[in-house]
Formats: C-alpha cells, structure tokens, sequence
C-alpha cells in the first residue's frame, strides 16, 4: 500500500471526474480529501456563481490561489481543484513545489456528457457548452500536460481509473517502509 507523504492535486478541466475520482483516491490512501471549489464557497460566504458575477473571474481566481497555499500547508491529503486553478502561474507553482500533480484528461465527447449533470458550471452559461470546452481544452491542455502525471478518463468505471491512478503514483511514491530514494 502507498504512504503518501505529501499532497496528490488532481487537475483538469471541470467534469474529468476530479470529486468523484478524488473521493475514492482518498479513501484508498486513508487521507483526506478536499475539492477547492468547496472551500472557496465556504472562505467567500457564497457561491462559485455568485463570485464570477459579482466579483468576476480574477477575484475567483485570486481567491482560489489563497485557498490552495492554505490548503497545501496543511495535512497531506487529495486535492480536486477547480478546471482553471492549475492555469494559474502562481497556483502552479504551488501546487508543483507541494504535490504530486494528476491531470484526469477526458476527450470533449465525456466532458460534455458529463457537464450537462450540473448546472452550477458559471463558465459554460456563457454560451454553447461544446464550444466552450473545445476552447478550454485547446488552451488549457498544454498546460495540463506539464502535470507530474497524466491519466485517461474516460467510460471505464471509476474503479478502474482509479486503478490507473495509483498505479501511476506508485512510480512516484514511496509504499510503507520505503524510503523516496529506494523505490
């Protein structure tokens, strides 16, 4: 069994299944989870919705930045972070120098099907959903790629993502007993 001995950051753009995937991921490691989504709610009194339309994306942006060097000095645990956090500089780096960064990348036909479950995504109510992600994934991928890992979802079970999860983490990650230079 792995013993993590810092953060795991899951990435990507919203619907790759970072919540769910980070939930079960959790559970297996035995450490905690947190979605940044959930503690920007909390930090700010309101909701991601409200904070786009009263305050706009940069404050959101800002905000979430806070969020995550308080989170990454904090007890190790599985970290989803919202579909822009990693496009951040800041974030990035942050999440670089603490993590081990996972980028769940899905093709748009997922991402889709899986966006149009909650309508709480303030980015895609500003126009045709399959065109926004389009875009997103042609700006934001290349920066996704230069997470530490990457794995495929996609219509395989949670299960078996997970799975491909941990089997990726196991190159980076020492297992019990283990010291980080002996694995």
């Amino acid at each position: 069994m792995l013993n993590p001995e810092q953060f795991v950051v899951l990435v990507g753009l919203m619907g790759a299944g970072k919540t769910s995937i980070g939930r079960r991921l959790a559970d297996t490691l035995g450490i905690p989870f947190i979605d940044t989504d959930e503690e920007i709610v909390n930090a700010a009194g309101c909701s991601i919705a409200d904070i786009f339309e009263i305050y706009g994306e940069q404050a959101f942006r800002e905000v979430e930045e806070r969020v995550m060097a308080r989170i990454l000095s904090e007890t190790p645990s599985v970290v989803a972070t919202g579909g822009g956090a990693f496009i951040n500089d800041q974030t990035r780096d942050l999440i670089a120098r603490h993590s081990i960064s996972v980028w769940l990348k899905a093709d748009l036909k997922i991402l889709l099907e899986r966006t149009k479950r909650r309508d709480s995504r303030p980015i895609l109510k500003a126009g045709d959903p399959q065109k926004i992600l389009r875009e997103l994934m042609e700006t934001r991928y290349p920066i996704y790629a230069e997470a530490d890992l990457t794995v495929e979802t996609g219509e395989e079970s949670v299960s078996d993502t997970l799975q491909g999860i941990m089997a990726a983490l196991e190159t980076l990650m020492p297992t019990d007993g283990a010291k980080p230079n002996e694995v």
